[in-house]
This record gives structure tokens, sequence and C-alpha cells, in this order.
């Protein structure tokens, strides 16, 4: 009956929370129905980009190896392997301006966020035309072919031009990344999703084509990236014509003070992405040369099936502008009562979602893959609780890069990313691949869940961070 009366309670919150039209914000109560609603609205958009993205990928992918044939379908999957380092190329400046945008929200005060989308921008145009220059000087004297391994005569000749298929886009895209960050820190994402859905029918779309005339793989890598610059484009015509006109990058708003402050975050941002993406990239490698190469194919399936079941996930990323915006006006309640709503939420739906996968893991795995990558219960438990501190970790970290104590997350996260490689190691050598997720959980544990839920309680206690 208690569950009923929740579940009833839950839907006519949503029913209330979720319309076209925007709440009023004359009231405290208006103006929380109000985030709930973009973040409401932002989650579900993104699960839809999802669901599209990977509907796209189960049609385009037979296809595209079928045109392809394996050698040169690897060549396209390398190079974007590779891509995804490049993430890394705008300093951290574009989580930078999502802060100085919701902040500004918050505040009221339309100077800042003027003034840092420029600043942003011109800083991204630059870097990216630098590392454009550099890549064409450098282009011609990389034997491309080599760097891929790749030995059919057609894929050593596409090497190269695919290579330039996929950076030219990226760099292109770099300072329109400001576009995202515009939306996302106004608590808009939402529009964001749509235009990527957009983007992505286009690509499905130039695909097909490319496929049916027999364009080679550095055609059909640039139609592939041309919808998200397509996507790009239209939504930052709708942006500076329609709904942030005074948001339109000027030179004149460009402000060193501005720029460094940016800059000092978004290095903050930086080094916190290269701690966690050495700890992830860590595993297979230790694997490799502790307990064998052999076991990174048990290891990596059973990792993938649980990160499906990390569905919140959606759900957790549009809380961040939303906590900047209302520690911002010093809305503390609402921070305190989003927080804890969000961790019940995420961590319990988190362990109820993966649970099946937990009981029926060994059988699932068996007739998937075959019984010889059939997981023990120890790495099962050991991913099941995965699940618990990544969700956790989520939530946590959207509050933590909304407060000012953004630098502590770099001493938590550096100390756990070490010493969980070091843990790695050691149960890897003791137990076996067991101990790769086992040490990842230990050191995340003590380093920190422990310091961030501490400095979350005395965060929320805060009357304002103004």
């Amino acid at each position: 009956m208690e569950i009923l009366k929740k579940s009833l309670n839950l839907y006519y919150s949503l029913k209330r929370i979720l319309k076209f039209t925007a709440h009023e914000s004359s009231s405290k109560s208006g103006i929380s129905d109000e985030r709930y609603r973009r973040i409401l609205l932002t989650a579900g958009s993104s699960l839809i980009v999802k669901i599209v993205s990977v509907s796209i990928n189960l049609i385009t992918v037979p296809l595209t190896l079928k045109y392809l044939g394996a050698e040169r379908y690897g060549l396209w999957m390398s190079i974007s392997s590779i891509m995804t380092l490049m993430a890394f190329a705008d300093l951290g400046l574009g989580n930078g301006l999502l802060n100085a945008v919701s902040r500004s929200k918050g505040l009221n005060e339309k100077e800042l966020a003027v003034e840092a989308v420029s600043s942003t921008f011109y800083i991204l145009l630059i870097i990216s035309l630098v590392l454009f220059i550099f890549f064409l000087a450098t282009y011609p004297y990389i034997s491309w072919n080599s760097i891929f391994n790749v030995v059919d005569p057609i894929a050593k000749k596409e090497a190269g031009l695919t290579m330039f298929a996929l950076i030219i886009p990226l760099l292109i895209n770099m300072p329109l990344g400001i576009i995202q960050r515009i939306q996302e820190g106004n608590q808009e994402g939402y529009k964001f999703q749509l235009y990527q859905i957009y983007g992505s029918i286009f690509s499905f779309i130039a695909i097909l084509l490319c496929i049916k005339f027999q364009v080679g793989l550095p055609g059909l890598v640039l139609s592939y990236s041309a919808g998200a610059i397509l996507a790009s484009i239209l939504n930052g015509y709708m942006i500076f014509n329609h709904d942030y006109k005074y948001l339109l990058p000027r030179i004149k708003y460009f402000k060193f003070n501005r720029s460094k402050t940016l800059f000092n975050t978004g290095l903050v941002f930086f080094v916190l992405n290269i701690f966690s993406l050495l700890s992830s990239t860590s595993d297979n490698i230790i694997i490799a040369h502790v307990i064998g190469a052999t076991k990174i194919a048990s290891f990596e399936i059973i990792k993938k099936i649980f990160l499906f079941s990390m569905l919140t996930q959606f759900l957790i990323q549009p809380l961040w502008p939303a906590f900047n915006e209302a520690m911002a006006k010093g809305d503390m309640v609402w921070v305190s009562k989003t927080l804890n709503k969000a961790l019940k939420l995420s961590v319990g739906f988190g362990a109820l979602i993966s649970l099946p996968l937990l009981i029926f893991g060994k059988q699932i795995i068996s007739f998937w893959v075959g019984k010889e990558y059939e997981p023990s219960w120890l790495l099962l438990s050991g991913f099941y609780l995965f699940v618990f501190q990544a969700n956790y970790g989520g939530v946590m970290s959207t509050l933590l890069n909304s407060s000012k104590y953004i630098n502590k997350q770099i001493l938590f996260v550096g100390l756990a990313s070490t010493v969980s490689i070091l843990l790695k190691i050691i149960l890897g050598r003791l137990i076996g691949v067991e101990g790769i997720i086992w040490g990842t959980l230990i050191a995340y544990a003590i380093f920190y869940v422990y310091p961030t839920w501490r400095i979350a309680n005395g965060l929320i206690k805060e009357p304002s961070l103004k």
C-alpha cells in the first residue's frame, strides 16, 4: 500500500512538473518546478538521442561493414578511437563556460555570460586554428597506413584521407561547442538534443547515399561527421538570432581577465578528465601485462553489460547547471533536497535494474557469447557494486563541479585514480581478473566516496555561495 501511495505521488508530481510552457518564476515552488521540468526534458531527450543513435548503428554497422570490408571498417574504428582523445583539446574550457553561463543565470548577470561566451569562443577558435596548422604541416610526412597497420591497397590509399576527413570536422566543431554549453548552462540541453537528432538523421541518409553510390571511406566518414556540423550551425542560427541574440560572440566582448578565469577553471576539468581516463583505460593494460591478454574479453563483456544498466546517467548530467544556478541564488534548501532525491533515485534505480545481471549474469553471458566467458560471482558482485559507486559519483560530481570545491576534486580523484591502479596490479596478481574491479571499488570508496560525502554535507549547510 505504501509503495502504491508513493507511486501515485510521483505520478502526480511528474504530471504537475512536465508541461510545454515554463513554470512561473515569482515563487520558490515555481522556480523549483521549472528546474525539475528542464532536468526531466533534457534527460528524456538525451535518452531519445541515445535510442536513435543505437537504432541507426544497428542498421548502418552491418551495411558499412559489408560495403567496406573488415580492414577498411577496422581502419575507420581505429581512427575514431584515437579521436576520443581530442575531446581534451578544448582544455576543459567548455565545462568552464557551462559553469559561467549557469552562474550568470542564477545571479541574473547577463554581462558575465556575454564575456564568458565571447572569450571562450575566441580562445577555442585560436586553439582549433593552431591545431589545424600543425596538422597540415605534419600530415604529408606521416605514414598513416603504417600507423594503422593496414595492408589492403585501398585501405592504405585511404588511411591518410580518412584521418583528414575526421580531423577537419572535429576542429570546425570545436569553437561551435559554445552552442551546446550555452543551452546546457541555461538548462535547455533538450534543445541541443533535438538538433542532435536532426544531425543523426542527416548523417544516416548521407551514409546510405554514400554506400549506394560507392563513395570511398573518406567520403563516408565526412558524411558521418557532416550531420553534427549541420546540426550545430542550425542550432547556432536559432540561438544567436532568436533565443540569445546578446550572446553572439564579438571580439569587443573578449576580456583577458574573464579568459584567465575560464582557463583556470577549464584546467581543473582537464586534469579531472585525465585522471578519470587513466583509471578507466588502465584496466585492459593491467590485465594484459599482469594476468594475460586472453582475460580482457571476459572482463570487457561483463563490463559492457553492466554499463548498459546505468540509465540514470541521462538524468544525472542535467543536474549540473541546475545545481550551479540554484547555488548562485543561494537556494541551498533546493540543492539539499534535490541531491538527496538524485542519490536515492540514481543508486536505487541502478541497484534494481542491474540486479537481474547479478543473479542471472552467468547464464546471460554463457548464452550470449559462450560458456568460456562465464564470469565468477566475485566479478559479478564487483560490477554490481560498481554501478552503485558510479551512480553515486555521477550525482556528486554534478554538485561539486558547480561549487567552490571543484579544485578539491583534483585531490580526491587524483588519489583515487592513482591508488586504484596500484590496487588493480596487486589484487590482479593475487586473485586474478576480479582484482581489477575490486581495486577500483576499494580505492574510490576510500578516497572519493567518503571525502565527497563529507564535503557535500558541509556545502548544503551553507546559507549562500554568492
